[in-house]
């Protein structure tokens, strides 16, 4: 979908529910997924970093030995599956690619002091419809792309089965709705 690695992803620019997505590469680098699933779903909403997140680790996840997946992973992606629902499986009003969602026009400014001014406008920066639609709909792209290398990650473990099957479940359903 996109060349992205996390170097070149503006984290420190792009939103969670708890701030700004700093802290995100090392979280990755960690493997830290508990604190990286309260990064990118809260209470059924997608953030900014949500879609990026998602794009660096199933890349590595395909590549991954499959007894390096944990269930705290997994667990991961189930999360944001679960906030997907069918409204937002639909290309149709939100940013026509995922690049888009990195335009400077969604991004924060660098400087993190006016942060709560910003929270406090009516729309903040990056949650304007159209990108507020593509962290979810993106988000759905990755995790429907990514079913083969679940199915292939279940189909060789046991550790994680019951939760890869309601993942699997999960995304295949959402898929026959969205074809």
């Amino acid at each position: 979908m996109l060349n992205q690695n996390i170097s070149n992803i503006p984290w420190q620019q792009l939103t969670t529910p708890y701030g700004r997505g700093t802290d995100i590469p090392r979280l990755i680098e960690q493997e830290q997924y508990q604190e990286l699933t309260e990064l990118i779903e809260h209470q059924g909403t997608l953030w900014q970093v949500t879609p990026w997140i998602l794009l660096i680790l199933l890349k590595k996840l395909s590549s991954k030995n499959v007894k390096e997946v944990s269930l705290a992973e997994i667990e991961l992606y189930l999360a944001v599956a679960h906030a997907i629902t069918e409204d937002y499986q639909d290309s149709t009003h939100n940013v026509s690619t995922m690049q888009e969602l990195l335009d400077t026009k969604y991004l924060w400014v660098e400087n993190e002091e006016d942060d709560e001014l910003e929270w406090e406008e009516d729309t903040p920066r990056g949650y304007e419809p159209e990108a507020f639609l593509g962290y979810y709909y993106f988000s759905f792209l990755l995790l429907q792309k990514a079913i083969p290398v679940f199915t292939a990650i279940k189909a060789r473990t046991k550790s994680t089965t019951e939760e890869l099957e309601e993942l699997l479940a999960l995304l295949k359903h959402q898929k026959k709705k969205w074809i």
